[in-house]
């Protein structure tokens, strides 16, 4: 009963089954390119008494939100239906397509991701929670930084986006391009571009009119927006490390962690067994004695046989506690520490300093002085040109 109630998926989970990626068939022309940032994934905050029920522990779940996500965009850049696939920070959403995670529980067993995908108008492609289980095979097939143990559960992630961008036309791929970029514009002159783009009757935001090709203003957006594009890149350079660096730590942390709670449950379920036997057998020697029935000794020997019976129940139990300890200990050597990051802009060098996310923000604060010093106007007394021609 307990092995076919395990079989299904957790309420409102979508179980995964063994999948193979669905790789586009032939080369999409680049202007039906999409880009995607794959955001760090959100890890919600457990108690201490929750990790331990999900065999996991913070630095665990602090060094997964970097290593999901990586590992995600690899599982998209392998189906060749993309263009540039990143790992981005939180507040970088100007991208053409945006797939956010929660990493709602992972260990060497199971895995619960909520998935969500929204492209630069706002419109939703996925919004679903996705299940996996693994067994030994899952790991055995396991490839350094191409498959992982829950390969499964990102090939169906992957297989889901594109289904959903194979449904798009021509046209909607090209709007959702026009709209990331004029949304960027926005961010960083919105005196400029605010009434570029309106929302339509869903609430969707279309273009409602376009700059000229050789608009200056819209071209030295494009210049900073590439210069963005380069941190991102830089920092995606110190994910793939810390990524790879993580591989075989991480991978053999779960796939140990599997093999311990199989063995856990092995060695509570023969702990068991031996004490309540000893128990059993302690109670029958002292019934003997009490009874006075001649049995040439027989009750002592019961009862030293329940008593030592009950110690390896106890070491048994013991064992499990060392290696769960062990589990423990090697969790605590995750980190994501990032070194500062030295970038280059037109002869000059700055060198950003924190986390990634801070760099992040760092970096763009920098932009918007790079464009203010260029425009000579502040970000929000951009100059609107009313020659901007209007419509598609």
């Amino acid at each position: 009963m307990l092995v076919g109630a395990g079989c299904g998926a957790p309420p409102g989970y979508h179980r995964v089954k063994p999948t193979p990626i669905r790789q586009a068939l032939v080369e999409i022309p680049e202007d039906q390119l999409l880009d995607v940032g794959v955001g760090v994934s959100h890890v919600p905050e457990l108690s201490a008494k929750a990790m331990k029920k999900q065999g996991t522990d913070k630095e665990i779940r602090r060094a997964e939100s970097h290593f999901v996500p990586y590992h995600l965009k690899n599982t998209l850049q392998q189906s060749s239906h993309w263009g540039a696939v990143q790992v981005i920070p939180p507040e970088d959403e100007f991208v053409d397509l945006v797939v956010t995670s929660e990493l709602v529980a992972s260990n060497g067993e199971e895995m619960k991701l909520s998935i969500e995908a929204a492209d630069a108008s706002g419109r939703v492609w996925l919004k679903r929670k996705y299940f996996a289980k693994v067994d030994d095979a899952s790991y055995a097939a396991m490839v350094r930084g191409e498959r992982d143990a829950y390969q499964d559960l990102y090939n169906t992630v992957a297989n889901d986006l594109s289904s959903f961008k194979g449904s798009l036309t021509p046209e909607e791929i090209t709007r959702i391009r026009t709209v990331s970029r004029l949304e960027f514009a926005r961010e960083f002159a919105p005196s400029a571009f605010s009434d570029y783009l309106v929302e339509d009757e869903s609430g969707m935001l279309v273009p409602e009119r376009l700059p000229a090709d050789d608009d200056p203003l819209m071209l030295r957006i494009d210049r900073i927006r590439g210069r963005e594009q380069m941190l991102v890149e830089t920092l995606n350079q110190y994910y793939e490390g810390f990524y790879l660096d993580m591989w075989d730590a991480y991978e053999s942390w779960r796939k140990y962690y599997r093999i311990e709670q199989v063995a856990r449950r092995e060695a509570e379920t023969e702990a068991f067994l031996k004490t309540v036997g000893g128990i059993l057998l302690m109670a029958a020697g002292i019934a003997l004695e009490i009874g006075d029935v001649n049995t040439s000794g027989a009750s002592g020997i019961l009862v030293l046989a329940g008593g030592q019976i009950m110690v390896e129940g106890f070491n048994v139990s013991e064992q499990v506690n060392i290696h769960a300890a062990a589990v423990e200990e090697l969790a605590e050597t995750f980190s994501n520490d990032i070194q500062p990051t030295v970038v280059e802009l037109e002869g000059k060098q700055y060198e950003l300093v924190g986390t990634a996310e801070e760099q992040y923000a760092t970096w763009k604060d920098l932009l918007r002085q790079i464009y203010a010093e260029e425009t000579g106007f502040a970000i929000d007394d951009a100059p609107i040109d009313s020659d901007y021609p209007s419509g598609m």
